[in-house]
């Protein structure tokens, strides 16, 4: 079911400072993009990205920014013909005389759901007019396998092999890779040193990426574009701190999270007395270095982490393939006012981006949660935006709630996301070890 009209549904509409800011971004729709070519002249976009997105009607901020992102079999049909114009524009950028690609996915071999995904990454290639094939890093694939997909699809994966500095699979030599996979166990040496390009980089897994290290690079990039639009970077930036060493199990770094945690919420109290926001203030505390939902809890007082039992403090320890987390991001909680279905389900925007191209989006909705809490957890379901398509062009006519005009201001909150991690890129160098 459709999210109900923004323009009638009191829930979805945006409140006063976030309707500013609407208001704004489109009076400066020409200058902005000019903004935003200056950024892709300096640091070249990343290959892919998904960026999640709070709206809580005085404050729409990316709650996490994923460069290696799962999910293209949520994007509707209708968005198909803007990502093959994206990865055409991709590929061109890294290999420009480009005949094939592989790419390297996750091992999740009984995860139908990214298995769906990778059909679908390997089906918009084809129709972006590329040779694909998929290479395994699972060490028990010993010969390539066809696996049947709900959906009808088939995905034929094949180990993945090396020839001196190149790799691919069987006969298979391509010109780039596209990495699906986050790297969270660390760089194989398969993937060391190679000629081929591969996209994104493997600096930028998580064995080495961490989310408050992306968060204050967004933050530099956020103030630089409030500035030059002229409103509150708070508005688009959430606010965070961190702990370095932390061990849940053993209790290490307690009293550093739980001094922080009260840092932040006297920041957020602040902010909010500013723009008269009677909401209470709370902070979202995640592995400093993950993905999947996993090590997340949220905090409305520094006894909220004192007070954890073994149980709450074992799920928080774990990470994604058993990797102990051992640092700690504290970002400011963004409230979710946007709901789905009869029942106003709490949902979130994800948006997915090619090159430097938004090139479609879905909402993620859990009916059994809060407007306060991860949404990223099992029984997540996910539906297209209500007010986006292939064809969504902002129109300054309309009310600055309007769908189109939402889409696209949601839009240029994610790529102020991706021009962080173009940054990141840049900063922690293209080459692999």
């Amino acid at each position: 079911m459709a999210l109900p009209d923004p323009s009638t549904d009191a829930e979805a509409t945006l409140r006063g400072p976030l309707q500013h800011l609407e208001a704004r971004l489109l009076e400066q729709q020409s200058d902005i993009e000019a903004w935003f070519r200056r950024q892709w002249l300096q640091t070249p976009a990343p290959f892919y990205a998904s960026v999640d997105l709070r709206n809580s009607g005085y404050k729409l901020a990316p709650v996490d920014t994923n460069l290696f992102p799962a999910g293209f079999n949520n994007l509707a049909p209708e968005f198909e013909p803007l990502c093959i114009q994206a990865l055409q524009a991709a590929v061109d950028r890294i290999c420009p005389t480009a005949r094939s690609l592989l790419i390297i996915p996750e091992n999740h071999t009984r995860n139908r759901f990214y298995l769906e995904n990778m059909a679908r990454l390997v089906e918009l290639m084809h129709k972006a007019g590329f040779d694909v094939r998929i290479g395994s890093l699972m060490s028990d694939l010993t010969a390539p396998t066809n696996v049947e997909l709900d959906s009808g699809r088939s995905l034929r994966l094949e180990p993945l092999v090396r020839d001196g500095n190149q790799v691919g699979v069987a006969d298979f030599r391509p010109c780039a890779l596209i990495l699906n996979n986050d790297l969270s166990s660390g760089v194989p040496n398969i993937l060391r040193g190679l000629e081929q390009p591969i996209m994104p980089p493997t600096t930028l897994g998580w064995s080495t990426r961490t989310k408050s290290e992306h968060f204050a690079v967004y933050s530099q990039v956020a103030g630089d574009f409030a500035e030059s639009v002229g409103v509150d970077r708070w508005l688009i930036d959430p606010l965070f701190r961190n702990c370095g060493q932390i061990n849940f199990m053993k209790r290490e770094g307690e009293e550093c999270l739980a001094s922080n945690v009260d840092m932040l919420l006297a920041a957020i109290r602040q902010k909010y007395a500013e723009y008269g926001i009677d909401d209470e203030p709370y902070v979202v505390i995640k592995s400093d270095a993950g993905t999947y939902g996993m090590g997340i809890m949220t905090a409305r007082s520094a006894d909220d982490v004192t007070s954890l039992n073994r149980k709450q403090r074992t799920k928080m320890a774990s990470g994604k393939e058993g990797r102990e987390v051992t640092g700690a991001i504290i970002q400011e909680g963004v409230y979710t006012r946007e709901q789905w279905g009869a029942n106003g389900s709490p949902a979130e925007s994800v948006l997915y981006m090619i090159d430097r191209f938004v090139v479609g989006g879905f909402y993620r909705v859990h009916e059994s949660r809060g407007s306060t809490e991860s949404l990223n957890a099992p029984g997540m379901q996910f539906h297209p935006l209500a007010f986006a398509d292939g064809a969504s062009r902002p129109d300054p006519q309309l009310d600055p709630d309007a769908g189109p005009n939402r889409y696209y201001a949601y839009g240029v909150v994610a790529r102020l996301a991706l021009v962080a991690a173009a940054r990141e890129i840049a900063q922690n160098g293209q080459e692999d070890e």
